[in-house]
């Protein structure tokens, strides 16, 4: 009963949490229920080979013994040139039945009407046997699908994973900040007999009441959020374009009600735990200075989130700087530290406010004294806006510095003045474009067994003219020479376990054959794409799909090399534009071409949507509390003389440097971020341009700001209009 007459009364102070864990569950479900899609999406019918009951693939996986401990295990990886079904093979396959050839006469797969029985004892381990629903992997889209279906479980998990930490951080910041406030209330529970252990108990039936109600109405919002969340991702690129919702899945709506439901007394446990210590002197307390607000329980934690945050980056740095590169990394790693700052945030508030604070008049003097003093009130408006802040600088920031990265290394590494791509390329002869030199090079992989216990892919290049590569090219060699590259060598980088020059290593090329080679030349780690480069005799079946171009002579002589290039089959672009669609820059605002920076973009939005709309929730919740408990202390300012106007103007102002507090946190956990990806871009020795988005924090930090004064003032206006 204690528990529902304490909802009612204090329910406007609850709002904020509630919409919290709400909007929390309603994008966990959403995002779980497109997890669920995407996982478990139907398998598709074939299309080529739709009416064959039959289809023969040819062989299309390399299969490798390795160590496992005691033991030995085969490891599979794809090849990157595929067997084709051949001549022998075909002759066979069509005295069991009638064989069909696919479009264009592709002999990558066949189908053949025959019972599979016979069509396995003939085709033997030459190739692969495909029925029923497997025969989709013939279709030349399965391998696409197959990616995007990854991209879209890697971003909703993101979102999934986000959605829980901002969701537990909000209701720890909120419910913090409302046990602050009734003090006195729970000293008077205390002084009326009431144990700690009851305090706590009161405090958490609250909180598990607006987390069960909540959880009810957001699941409710996420059964149609779900659909309109898989629209977006198959209009936005990153989704198939048959991808849909799943309604035979309710598992994702369960799985959201109850993380719901155990979100709002997570959030709430340890300020339940700080209230089951308050005594019944409480009750007499006045004072508006907050004492005490840095138990040495919270020291401890964010102490050891701190250590553990820079701890990390730096054993980043030291061991593997090229896992900081990556998105998983840069995606999660600030949330440590953002952590960290906000436990040890009440601790920072008042050096920060006096340090940094400097406002004229007796208004200004007020506005940075208060918000030094109540320093409670002010962690908690800054809190969202260090999440947010932070989440903004640290993801958009790192996602451009690496993408920036890529492209200056790209555009160091060419000499080219256009670039033609495509599929299956027509190479000019010398006689056709004089005077141009023109590298012809293909894609194609390399595989490796390291240390007899792993076997490592490799992206490699193919080259032709190992000449005219060379006088487009400008790789950052550290030893060797990439010009002895031939038919009996190799060009890695230093990622390889082997990487000395002269040394022969054993590999497997792109379609499976093996092969001993000797290291020419070792390149520069980098950011990852400087890969391996092999000469075409060791890339069999890989077609020509890149072509980079050096011209010389005049405006005419220009024109008809021109000609000849576009007559080869491909798209022709000038290197810049080539550059600029191969590595586009991440942008919240658009630029970024192509489905990867679609797809980049997009979860970006997510991830910076829900911080923003959780620090607009949150700010809004803790200054409206605020203003609930503030009648006396402003009812005393008109006393002393201080006109409405002036009232607001100080509620205001403290609103905004809190804000200010938040963002300036937020700005240095970006600081840190990026510092340690800047340093590991100089550990691999790629290029170090660190990308700021202040466009997108200040958007943010607006954004907050505006949400905080609008707040702020309307709170302050109700209680100024209600005092007397």
């Amino acid at each position: 009963m204690l528990i529902l007459a304490s909802l009612r009364t204090r329910w406007v102070s609850l709002v904020g949490a509630f919409v919290a864990v709400g909007l929390g569950v309603a994008v966990l479900a959403a995002a779980l229920a497109g997890l669920a899609s995407a996982v478990g999406a139907p398998e598709r019918a074939p299309e080529r080979f739709a009416s064959s009951p039959v289809v023969v693939l040819g062989r299309d996986t390399l299969t490798v013994e390795v160590r496992r401990g005691a033991s030995t295990a085969k490891v599979t990886k794809k090849l990157a040139h595929p067997h084709p079904v051949d001549n022998q093979l075909l002759a066979e396959l069509r005295a069991l039945g009638p064989v069909r050839m696919a479009a264009a006469g592709r002999r990558d797969a066949v189908g053949i009407d025959a019972p599979v029985a016979a069509v396995r004892a003939v085709v033997g381990q030459r190739a692969r046997v495909l029925t029923g629903s497997a025969r989709r992997l013939a279709d030349p889209s399965a391998t696409r699908d197959a990616e995007q279906l990854t991209s879209v479980v890697a971003l909703l998990g993101t979102a999934a994973g986000v959605t829980g930490f901002v969701s537990v951080f909000v209701m720890a910041s909120t419910f913090a900040f409302m046990i602050a406030l009734r003090r006195r209330e729970l000293g008077l529970l205390r002084m009326a007999g009431a144990t700690p252990g009851q305090v706590r108990r009161l405090l958490l039936g609250e909180a598990g009441a607006v987390g069960l109600v909540a959880s009810a109405a957001g699941c409710a919002l996420g059964v149609p959020a779900a659909p309109w969340l898989v629209r977006a991702l198959v209009e936005g690129g990153v989704a198939p374009s048959w991808f849909a919702l799943r309604a035979d899945v309710g598992w994702p709506y369960e799985v959201a009600f109850c993380v719901g439901v155990l979100v709002a007394p997570a959030g709430a446990w340890a300020a339940a735990r700080r209230a089951g210590r308050v005594g019944p002197a409480e009750a007499l307390r006045e004072a508006a200075v907050d004492t005490g607000v840095l138990p040495w329980s919270r020291k401890l934690i964010g102490g050891l989130l701190l250590t553990a945050g820079l701890a990390l980056l730096a054993r980043s740095l030291w061991t593997d700087p090229a896992d900081l590169l990556k998105r998983k990394t840069y995606t999660t790693q600030p949330m440590i530290l953002i952590t960290a700052l906000a436990a040890l945030a009440p601790a920072l508030v008042g050096p920060v406010v006096r340090l940094m604070v400097r406002l004229p008049g007796a208004c200004g003097l007020l506005i940075r004294e208060n918000t030094a003093a109540s320093v409670r009130r002010t962690a908690a408006v800054a809190a969202p806006v260090l999440v947010t802040v932070a989440l903004a600088g640290s993801l958009l920031g790192s996602a451009w510095t690496v993408t920036g990265a890529k492209e200056a290394e790209a555009r160091e590494r060419t000499r080219a003045q256009f670039v033609v791509t495509g599929e299956g390329l027509r190479v000019p002869t010398a006689s056709a474009v004089p005077g141009a030199t023109v590298s012809a090079s293909a894609s194609t992989a390399v595989f490796v067994r390291e240390d007899g216990t792993a076997l490592v892919r490799s992206d490699a290049r193919a080259v032709r003219d190992v000449r005219a590569f060379t006088e487009v090219t400008r790789l950052p060699v550290i030893a060797g020479d990439v010009r002895e590259l031939d038919d009996r060598s190799i060009v890695v980088n230093e990622e390889w376990q082997r990487h000395a020059v002269g040394t022969w290593v054993r590999v497997w090329l792109g379609d499976g054959r093996t092969a001993r080679l000797r290291i020419v030349a070792v390149l520069a780690r980098g950011t990852g794409d400087n890969g391996a480069y092999v000469t075409t005799a060791n890339a069999p079946g890989a077609a020509v799909d890149r072509l980079e171009v050096r011209l010389a002579g005049g405006a005419g002589e220009r024109a008809r090399v021109l000609g000849e290039l576009r007559a080869s089959g491909g798209t022709v672009r000038s290197a810049g534009a080539w550059l600029a669609e191969t590595y586009p820059r991440v942008g919240i605002w658009g630029g970024g071409g192509g489905r990867g920076g679609a797809q980049t973009r997009l979860g970006l939005f997510v991830v910076l949507g829900i911080s923003l709309v959780y620090a607009g929730i949150s700010l809004a919740a803790t200054l409206l509390m605020a203003m609930s408990a503030r009648s006396g202390e402003l009812r005393s300012l008109g006393l002393a003389g201080a006109t409405r106007g002036q009232v607001l103007g100080v509620v205001v102002g403290e609103a905004l440097v809190a804000v200010g507090v938040g963002a300036g946190l937020g700005v240095g956990v970006s600081a840190v971020n990026l510092a340690g990806l800047a340093g590991a871009l100089e550990v691999l020795g790629a290029p170090v341009g660190v990308g700021a988005p202040w466009g997108v924090v200040g958007v943010c930090v607006g954004a907050c700001a505006v949400i905080g004064v609008v707040a702020a003032g309307i709170g302050g206006a109700v209680t100024v209009s209600t005092r007397g």
